[in-house]
């Protein structure tokens, strides 16, 4: 229960600091946008290439990854069926960005701590960081570019964006060395982790920011939507992965719980920077985040103590 507390107090603090940095007037709107672009460019992608080169690949590849694809399709495409028909006039950035909300887990600056304190090993972080960094995320890209674009580009130039994407290139270089087992060299690889190690406090600080510079949580009548992506966050997909792994993959004991609780996790920051670099859904994305934060607290309690009352961990 402690690293659930000590995980979710870390990541307020550094939101709070940002919250006060704007509301004491020491930066302005634009410093959120400086820092999402500066994590988006340089150091998330420096992040991604330090973490997957030394994510051991027998838990990459494993049962959970399975279960974890299914549950995060599942709600994805929960969301979008339900913005497509509760609100059909959302363009197709603002779709895809609210699946991201209701599927895509806070795996690094959240998951880990929570993988370490909570489930005893970083390692069960590492199904999920394979499936959004080097599948979710280039799919994500290319429909965002194809639609930030004033003209819809060929699939050709969609591949040629993806391939120059940072998060891309970034997440597939790690997983390079780490299948090769080559490691940079000191003369890069300090650089790397320096930067890399910028990627979430400038995300944590942007969102911070966005809280004072922005309009308040909820506002413009976007609660029903919110609403809606939290509630597929925490609940629905919990509980898809929970029956998933029980009953479609006979999962029990400790890696049940691993994949539930990575399942429970809220929706990532650095969606909030995907938000920001292509302009769609912005206030939406920063609420879902929010409330699901905030609201992972109590399910990923509740989760561990039923597995504690049940003797499963």
């Amino acid at each position: 229960m402690l690293g659930v507390l000590q995980g979710f107090a870390t990541l307020a603090f550094v939101v709070a600091v940002g919250w006060l940095l704007a509301r004491f007037r020491v930066v302005g709107a634009e410093a959120q946008r400086v820092l999402s672009l500066v994590a988006f460019w340089v150091c998330s992608p420096a992040l991604l290439l330090a973490v997957m080169q030394r994510t051991p690949l027998d838990q990459v590849f494993s049962v959970n990854l399975a279960v974890t694809t299914i549950a995060v399709a599942v709600t994805g495409g929960l969301a979008l069926v339900a913005f497509a028909f509760c609100w059909p006039q959302a363009d197709a950035g603002t779709r895809v960005m609210a699946a991201l909300c209701a599927s895509y887990v806070n795996a690094g600056n959240l998951g880990i701590p929570i993988a370490l304190y909570v489930l005893g090993d970083v390692a069960w972080m590492a199904p999920v960081l394979l499936l959004q960094l080097l599948v979710i995320t280039p799919i994500v890209m290319t429909i965002l570019d194809r639609s930030a674009a004033r003209s819809r580009p060929s699939w050709g130039r969609s591949l040629v964006s993806l391939v120059r994407n940072p998060i891309t290139l970034g997440a597939v270089g790690g997983l390079l060395l780490a299948l090769t087992g080559l490691r940079l060299p000191p003369v890069l690889a300090d650089p790397v982790d320096l930067l890399g190690g910028m990627a979430v406090p400038a995300m944590l600080l942007a969102f911070g920011i966005s809280l004072q510079t922005g309009p308040r949580a909820g506002a413009g009548g976007s609660m029903p939507q919110v609403a809606a992506l939290v509630a597929l966050k925490l609940v629905v997909m919990p509980l898809v992965a929970l029956a998933v792994g029980a009953v479609g993959f006979g999962l029990d004991g400790p890696t049940l719980f691993a994949v539930v609780v990575t399942s429970a996790l809220p929706a990532a920051q650095n969606i909030f920077t995907y938000a920001v670099r292509y302009d769609r859904a912005v206030a939406l994305t920063r609420d879902a985040i929010f409330f699901s934060t905030f609201g992972s607290l109590a399910v990923i309690l509740l989760v561990a103590a039923a597995f504690h009352a049940a003797g499963w961990v």
